[in-house]
């Protein structure tokens, strides 16, 4: 095991790692340093998350870089504002004792103004986003034509995020003769194709595998119905009451939708999106390594700035769009040697996307079933037990009000003393456990059909759409058409089935109503034709061998389209019987299609 003063750093870095407690180099420390410090050569540097990165790249600079001279000798790019942040925190950090050597962070969302001056004073490392960066260069304001540095930070992210323009702007004013560190978690091809095209011959440095998974995490998953996935993620927080973690969300609605209800059913938790601004996000942050926040529900691209060590779970409330991501995600905990979990709720239909994830990881995802309302009682009775065993006795502040304490509580026996003070703790979580139902989805395949769902499930309203596949209809754009018109969080989606002209797909019938005044008032359009959904009837169960699918007759009485909307207001949500002739007849012809979101909250477990 070597010690930093092995790696070749000058006394003023190693009194400042002293200081920050900084002991011995990690293994992707070990190795890129030295590299850096050496050679001029390009650098390709893979490392998982929190494993000292930016100690990697930032070091090695540091030692060599002239802190007489004012001009950016090196520029560092993050994909996001709060990790811009945190590598120019710690590059001052290791520089406070070399005099002169000055760090500007800049970055979106803060005064430009206030950039301005602080590279107008001079500044040997800037450290930014790759918008602002561009920003400042186009503005002559940031002058990058005698850097020896650049060096690019998380650039999978960076190009998921869709920076790619951005970085050839910023590569376009640097010199040919510039040293380039990519240091990357993840290396997808469009990662390599960046190594191809911006770097030449790169010495090439791994912390680990590529694309793998940490040792330290164990992969779950829990398989889940859709109107389940949040009562799912409230047992798994209450049959951990110690759990400090993430639960990553895909879009910012979610994210908010999901930090809302915890709050509202009593959890410490808050939210982390792109969608607050710069003062509320660091304050989310601040509280969050503080410990004041139990659980913090984000996006992505918000969590990239978080150095938290000491995460016990992270959890998916859907998969990440791109496998990639998954790493980073369960890379947040099992850091700094500590071990932990990540989490993933999936739907019946959703498992087999394990599989590729697994293959990325090299790991196996582990089945879990969703604790009972039993085991969690119990859990956080003992926890309870626990927590009163380790409080400390204020023998000096209550010595006052003991002996009519004691009055109070005589000819209690020790036994009815302790029930009745659990009762009272723990009486309102029994009851809201009490006789709570099993939400794990355990229906055998025989009970789905071709995508996944109940035949014949009576939960389920089928609906009408007047659109098929001859207008390039597919189901995951009929899935992704019904996302788009927000009916309401989580909704259940049925059997799809995509016909010539028109179409058909279920939904959770407690939310006929929202569905239909979401697409009367959205009025969404598809390949440039009007939408029309209507509520249809259900086939008949035994009708023969798949008769829908070979042309035979149809009941598609729809209801619930724009003529009927006055008698839905009067609280007839059935809507009127209408015969619109057999189902090779377009009913959409006869009326436009227009439909409204309604936020419908209803509390469940």
């Amino acid at each position: 095991m070597s010690t930093f003063s092995e790696l070749g750093l000058r006394e003023e870095i190693l009194s400042a790692l002293a200081d920050m407690g900084y002991e011995t180099p990690s293994e992707i420390q070990q190795k890129a340093i030295p590299q850096v410090i050496n050679s001029t050569d390009d650098l390709k540097a893979f490392a998982q998350t929190g494993t000292g990165k930016t100690a990697a790249f930032s070091l090695p600079i540091i030692q060599q870089i002239d802190p007489e001279n004012n001009n950016v000798q090196a520029i560092i790019l993050s994909p996001t504002r709060e990790l811009a942040v945190q590598i120019g925190d710690q590059i001052q950090k290791f520089s406070k004792n070399i005099k002169g050597l000055k760090t500007v962070t800049v970055y979106g969302g803060a005064s430009i103004e206030d950039q301005f001056r602080k590279l107008k004073k001079g500044a040997q490392i800037v450290v930014g986003t790759p918008g602002r960066t561009v920003d400042l260069i186009s503005r002559r304001k940031l002058k990058l034509e005698n850097i020896q540095w650049l060096v690019l930070d998380e650039a999978d992210e960076m190009l998921n995020m869709g920076f790619k323009d951005d970085l050839d702007a910023v590569l376009e004013a640097t010199p040919e003769t510039k040293q380039t560190l990519l240091f990357s978690a993840t290396f997808p091809k469009e990662v390599e194709a960046i190594a191809r095209n911006y770097m030449y011959n790169p010495a090439e440095v791994e912390a680990g595998t590529k694309n793998t998974g940490s040792d330290n995490v164990s992969n779950e998953y829990y398989v889940v119905t859709e109107r389940n996935r949040y009562a799912a993620i409230k047992r798994i927080a209450d049959i951990n009451p110690d759990i400090y973690g993430i639960i990553f969300c895909r879009t910012r609605r979610e994210c908010q939708e999901v930090s809302e209800k915890l709050i509202a059913d009593g959890y410490n938790a808050d939210s982390l999106h792109g969608d607050l601004s710069q003062a509320q996000r660091d304050s989310v942050m601040q509280k969050f390594r503080n410990k004041n926040i139990q659980m913090l529900v984000a996006t992505d691209v918000a969590a990239r700035g978080l150095d938290v060590n000491n995460l016990t779970h992270v959890i998916n409330h859907k998969l990440p769009d791109q496998n990639e991501a998954y790493t980073h995600r369960s890379g947040r905990t099992g850091r700094a040697g500590n071990k932990g979990v990540s989490i993933v709720l999936v739907t019946s239909r959703e498992v087999g996307k394990l599989r590729p994830i697994e293959r990325k990881i090299k790991k196996k995802f582990i089945k879990k079933d969703i604790p009972s309302g039993e085991e969690i009682c119990k859990v956080q009775l003992f926890k309870l037990v626990e927590k009163v065993k380790e409080t400390e006795i204020n023998a000096d502040g209550i010595s006052g009000y003991l002996d009519n304490i004691y009055e109070q509580f005589e000819g209690l026996s020790r036994e009815e003393l302790i029930q009745k003070f659990i009762s009272m703790e723990f009486n309102s979580f029994l009851e809201y456990y009490e006789n709570a139902a099993d939400i794990n989805d355990t229906r055998s395949p025989r009970e789905r059909d071709d995508r996944g769902k109940r035949r014949n499930d009576e939960n389920m309203t089928r609906f009408f759409i007047n659109i098929g596949r001859k207008d390039n209809l597919t189901p995951p754009r009929l899935m992704g058409l019904i996302n788009d018109q927000n009916i309401t969080n989580n909704v259940e989606i049925g059997q799809i089935e995509i016909l010539d002209t028109f179409s058909f797909f279920e939904l959770d019938k407690n939310f006929e109503t929202e569905t239909i005044d979401a697409f009367l008032n959205n009025a969404p359009e598809f390949e440039g034709r009007n939408v029309n959904v209507e509520i249809t009837k259900k086939r008949r169960s035994g009708g023969g061998r798949g008769g829908d699918r070979r042309g035979g007759r149809r009941d598609t009485t729809p209801r619930g389209g724009r003529n009927d909307r006055n008698n839905r207001r009067d609280g007839d949500f059935r809507g009127r019987r209408r015969d619109n002739g057999a189902a090779n007849n377009d009913p959409s012809r006869n009326r436009s299609n227009r439909v409204q979101n309604k936020s419908w909250g209803r509390k469940r477990d």
